[in-house]
């Protein structure tokens, strides 16, 4: 009787390789990572009142089972996000994969959000790499509906514009809820099953008890009949009415009968000139705008010009030129007479109207002014992060205007990135803002600046849209080193997209306008990008062509660390067209000039290492290539190289298994796949293949 068990003792972590007695194919089982459950809803609203018969509606709709679809349709300022964002708050026990939201900022005044942006949010929401979020819409929503199919989640889509806008974004699931606001009725949603709900103006009862608690106190009680004609005035639109509301309750000595008469001669004075639906809101918005203290005042006007879709209080402090305490309490002021809202700690937005209204309050210089020094702010601040993550890279000068005031102190590259990914969409429609102003070297920058985030986040549309921004601003600029710089990185872009003749055609331009400039340094940039094209399209003559001349062309540069990096591609090219010895030679060559450097590199220290294992594994020295593989795989985790890492495991099991010692083939391959998983990495599907293919060795005995 065969007494063996197949048990574990001691606590195990990560994969385990079952060895002995094994018959077929290892099976690598790894302890399945946690599902992320995002909770990406923005806080319940204060003072909700009533709204009992569209809860009531809602509630209904979400018992019929399946998946629930509704969209809330009624005018800007009626509550739309108020009453969604309170059901859901109420609801979002029963959705337990968590929540997402997206403002896709159809009436903002400004772009709506694309889709593309919006999938590419829920993704990263939902536990996708950066890296592994696909460029392509298609590929995204497919991407989508596999990771919501099986969920039951709760999505609202606030302030949609267009139906185009929310079918992407509808998930796959079931036993998932989608909530729609839009001032428009978006009748194409019907036949995906959607229940419209309308969501009107607050009864009179209604909207005086929000005034009644967001005022506070028994003022309200006391002047009943002031307070209702105060509702009327304001439409009974919950936006002008917690306006009005803010008013009163940072004045406790006025009565609501001194409001409503002021707000009747600003509508009587206002009605010959601008008669409409919307008087009665921006007559209260205007009343408030004029009690604001002067430098608050300023500060309203000067935020609205903030190019993104929300903000820190640093942006607050940049338009102004008070002490940053001073900034935090005007900014402090506006929120608490409810002009601009803090959606979480620490970031804030404007009402889509309220952003309007502001706006209309600045003049030309002032809005200019005001823009550029938030421009300018983001630049610098992004300079912070740059500087941390890609201190080696070549920058071009920019002279500030002022010294932007209030920078992050980012402590490591993982801060700097994550900074960087927060501040992604206001970056995007900053370069496009400077642009549009005029501003072509700012846009540049703005654009120049985001290099780090998307090497390592990829964000491949955003990537092909702030290259062609950098090209734009360059041409506009003449600035022949500029342009070069922006093409050589839309090539790379469109090479990692597979569009190899757009990618050929951009790094031959990127060189040819370097070599006008008399930019050797950046026309050898733009060359090397050609040889790793040529590699791409499996054509390793031509890459080797190519290197060998910038080998040359390096050494009369004197440029050590782009000869080092240049020798690395030469190296592992030479070992791919069967010559190891010349591939060796040019690796040590490589690891004297690394070695040498005033600024240590140990990133690309570890690459040479690793790519002499690998050439002594093409040329049959396992031992060398084994050794060689071990000190980079080391290098590789003390500098928390994911990508440098998963290279040397896979490395370390071609080489065992090679020599048939599948347990260390398992082994190496197994790391290397949790860390590609990890990364979203294309090659997970080849190593997962590795993995099961591994055949152990059959126990004796």
């Amino acid at each position: 009787m065969d007494d063996r068990k197949n048990e574990l003792s001691g606590s195990v972590l990560g994969g385990v390789v079952q060895a002995g007695a094994v018959h077929g194919g290892v099976h690598f089982h790894g302890i399945p990572a946690p599902r992320t459950v995002p909770r990406q809803l923005l806080g319940a609203p204060a003072h909700f009142t009533d709204r009992a018969e569209e809860l009531a509606e809602l509630d209904s709709i979400a018992a019929q089972g399946g998946r629930t679809l509704a969209l809330l349709h009624g005018p800007g300022g009626v509550g739309k996000t108020a009453l969604a964002l309170h059901w859901a708050h109420r609801r979002g026990d029963r959705f337990r994969d968590g929540q997402l939201y997206v403002d896709l900022a159809g009436f903002s005044g400004g772009d709506p959000m694309r889709p593309a942006d919006a999938l590419g949010l829920f993704l990263r929401g939902l536990g996708t790499p950066p890296g592994q979020v696909p460029a392509e819409p298609a590929e995204q929503a497919s991407l989508y509906r596999s990771l919501t199919a099986d969920r039951e989640l709760l999505v609202l889509l606030d302030n949609a514009v267009s139906v185009g806008q929310v079918l992407p974004l509808l998930p796959a699931s079931s036993e998932s809820a989608v909530l729609v606001t839009s001032r428009s009725r978006l009748a194409g949603l019907v036949a995906e099953g959607a229940r419209l709900v309308e969501v009107g103006p607050l009864g009179e009862s209604s909207a005086v008890r929000l005034l009644s608690h967001a005022v506070g106190g028994t003022r309200i009680t006391r002047e009943q009949a002031p307070a209702r004609e105060l509702v009327g005035m304001c439409g009974g639109l919950p936006i002008a009415l917690r306006v009005a509301a803010a008013r009163l309750a940072a004045r406790p000595r006025w009565s609501v009968r001194r409001v409503v008469a002021e707000l009747t001669d600003e509508r009587d004075r206002l009605s010959a000139l601008s008669p409409g639906s919307e008087l009665s809101v921006r007559t209260t918005f205007d009343l408030s705008y004029r009690a604001l203290r002067p430098a608050a005042a300023a500060l309203y006007r000067r935020l609205a010009q903030h190019p993104g879709p929300d903000f820190g209080p640093e942006v607050a402090h940049s338009v102004l030129d008070d002490p940053p305490e001073r900034a935090l309490d005007l900014l402090d002021e506006l929120v608490q007479d409810s002009l601009v809202e803090e959606i979480v700690e620490d970031r804030y937005r404007f009402h889509d109207l309220l952003l309007l209204h502001a706006r209309d309050q600045a003049g030309p210089e002032e809005k200019a002014e005001a823009l550029r020094r938030v421009l300018e702010w983001y630049l610098a601040a992004a300079r912070v992060a740059d500087l941390v993550i890609t201190p080696h890279r070549r920058r071009l000068a920019y002279e500030f205007r002022s010294t932007p005031p209030g920078l992050p102190r980012l402590a490591d590259r993982e801060a700097a990135l994550s900074w960087l990914e927060a501040e992604r969409a206001n970056l995007i429609a900053g370069g496009r803002a400077a642009l549009d102003h005029g501003w072509p070297d700012l846009a540049w920058q703005l654009s120049d600046v985001m290099w780090p985030l998307l090497l390592h986040h990829k964000h491949y549309r955003d990537r092909l849209a702030i290259n062609e921004c950098g090209i734009t601003a360059a041409r506009r600029l003449g600035d022949l080193v500029a342009e070069a710089d922006m093409l050589k990185r839309q090539g790379l872009a469109l090479t990692t997209l597979s569009r190899f003749a757009e990618a050929e055609e951009h790094l031959a331009a990127s060189a040819d306008r370097a070599t006008a400039a008399g930019d050797r340094r950046g026309a050898a940039d733009a060359r090397e990008m050609v040889a790793l094209l040529h590699l791409d399209q499996d054509e390793p003559a031509k890459a080797l062509a190519e290197l060998r001349d910038l080998v040359r062309v390096n050494r009369e540069l004197a440029a050590d660390r782009s000869l080092g990096l240049v020798l690395i591609h030469l190296g592992t090219t030479l070992a791919r067209t069967g010559q190891p010895a010349a591939g060796l030679e040019a690796l040590d060559e490589a690891v004297r000039l690394f070695d040498g450097l005033a600024e240590p590199d140990p990133y690309n220290r570890a690459r040479v290492t690793l790519a002499m294992a690998k050439v002594h594994h093409h040329g049959g020295d396992a031992t060398a290539a084994d050794r060689l593989g071990e000190v980079a795989l080391a290098a590789m985790r003390e500098l928390d190289s994911d990508r440098g890492a998963a290279e040397a495991h896979e490395l370390l099991a071609e080489s065992a298994a090679e020599r048939a010692d599948a347990v260390r083939a398992a082994e190496h391959w197994g790391h290397a796949l949790r860390l590609l998983t990890k990364l979203g990495s294309t090659r997970v599907a080849l190593v997962s293949a590795r993995l099961a293919d591994v055949e152990p060795p059959t126990r004796l005995g």
